[in-house]
């Protein structure tokens, strides 16, 4: 408040009320009271410009924040919210490696599940600039988030995101909301994310298709890189991407005639009273059987199409998949197997006997797997894409299955892995073999002198001429 009008306010009330003697004291109440009364309106009417004056400038204020910067309202709705997926129909192209994906007629990918590389900040600000860009290019898309990653960041994007109203999952698809109205699923991390996003489906026989940009520690199986985002989601908007499947393998687990499902099995686990759709649970990786923290090997009956084929005495065995083949298995000697070659690998782990060798057998074939009587421990663990899914105890068969035939033109089967725009002739499993793993790397050979071909582009330099040493 400006003093000049705090002074002429004083003065001008000494003016006019200027008996404060004694004797004014004894002045009725109600007479004191109408002085106070005229001198808080004379203080009114003589302040009325500077307070004109304040609401001007706030009125500017107010117009000034609706206009530049206030933001919208900031919601987090529920996934069940929004309309069913749309899905997309396959078309071989000329490689028959490869399939063009294409949505119908004016109607894109309305759903668009994104999952992130947790723990990362830089991973968040990526996935954070790609939700806001794809928004602006395609408002009519929505944006799913898992819940815990929807809780953090819904605050700091401009529109509303959709997330499911719980953390864990059923396990049943018809239950399962990222079943129903997933159209596209967009990955930023390395391939643990990959195969985090694959499991949410691992009860389901369709899964939408995987845009994958390498953010990770390694990267061998998401072709894109980040900086190429627009470029990548324009193609699968126009129906120009190019998608490979890559196959998964099925468990399932009975008990006797009777089929086990849930998170957990045996002993209280629900059944079905046998087979059924989607009652089994699929992996993009592996499944292994292992014997946990019990201290004794396990030993394990293998089946393969109902015939007794070995006892294994071994610390577990793995039951791959191609794209599995350069995972867990290969850490375990396992066989390297091209993703297009439909196969189940059946590899040991750490195995008594040094004959027995990995396989490699046809994905139309079934392996049975059952705990021996002979063995000392009651159960052994299983795990799907690394994650525990349960244990195993005596007199449960636990049955392999593969993904079988070709895929072109179906909607089902495999994972539809959106391929890099430009690779339609290249292999990028041969550049990942060569660039990531470090396929039949020379020995004593400087890594400078030697240029790989990766998932990335890199230009290849083969052969290469060594680098001796004199010893």
């Amino acid at each position: 408040m400006d003093v000049r009008l705090v002074l002429l306010a004083k003065l001008e009330f000494v003016t006019h009320f200027p008996s404060t003697t004694s004797a004014s004291r004894q002045k009725p109440l109600s007479q004191l009271a109408a002085n106070i009364s005229s001198f808080v309106n004379y203080l009114s009417y003589i302040m009325r410009p500077w307070i004109r004056s304040l609401r001007t400038v706030d009125a500017r204020r107010v117009t000034q924040r609706c206009f530049s910067s206030s933001r919208p309202r900031l919601e987090l709705r529920s996934i069940w919210d929004l309309d069913n997926k749309i899905d997309p129909v396959y078309r071989e192209c000329t490689n028959r490696s490869l399939e063009i994906i294409k949505f119908p007629e004016d109607q894109p990918p309305n759903n668009v599940l994104l999952i992130q590389k947790e723990g990362v900040p830089s991973v968040t600000e990526a996935m954070v600039e790609f939700a806001k860009y794809l928004k602006t290019a395609y408002p009519a898309t929505n944006i799913i988030l898992e819940p815990h990653i929807a809780t953090e960041l819904h605050s700091s994007l401009p529109f509303p995101i959709h997330a499911t109203p719980y953390t864990t999952l059923p396990p049943y698809p018809n239950r399962n909301p990222y079943h129903l109205k997933t159209s596209l699923t967009i990955t930023f991390g390395g391939d643990g994310t990959i195969l985090h996003a694959a499991s949410l489906f691992s009860t389901s026989p369709v899964v939408p298709p995987l845009l994958s940009f390498s953010l990770g520690t390694l990267g061998f199986l998401g072709p894109w890189k980040f900086s190429d985002y627009k470029a990548a989601i324009t193609a699968v908007f126009t129906n120009k991407a190019r998608i490979m499947r890559r196959s998964r393998i099925k468990m399932e687990a009975f008990s006797g005639s009777t089929q086990l499902l849930g998170d957990l099995w045996p002993p209280d686990s629900q059944s079905n009273g046998g087979r059924g759709e989607g009652s089994g649970v699929w992996a993009m990786n592996e499944v292994n059987i292992h014997r946990g923290q019990n201290p004794h090997m396990a030993i394990v009956e293998v089946f393969v199409d109902g015939r007794f084929l070995t006892e294994a005495v071994a610390d577990g065995i793995i039951l791959s998949t191609p794209t599995g083949s350069t995972a867990y298995s290969l850490s375990s000697f396992g066989s390297i197997v091209h993703p297009r070659v439909p196969a189940i690998l059946l590899t040991p782990i750490c195995p008594r006997s040094l004959s027995f060798r990995p396989l490699v057998l046809p994905a139309e074939v079934e392996v049975s797997l059952k705990l021996s009587d002979k063995a000392r421990g009651d159960e052994v663990e299983v795990s799907i894409d690394g994650k525990r899914w349960g244990g195993v105890r005596k007199g449960v068969e636990v049955k392999i299955t593969g993904e079988m035939g070709n895929f072109c033109g179906g909607g089902e089967g495999g994972v539809p892995c959106i391929w890099r725009e430009g690779s339609e002739h290249e292999d990028e499993w041969v550049g990942g073999l060569n660039g990531l793993l470090k396929f039949n790397y020379p020995f004593g050979e400087e890594p400078s002198s030697r240029v790989f071909s990766n998932i990335d582009g890199l230009e290849e330099k083969l052969p290469c001429k060594s680098t001796k040493r004199d010893l």
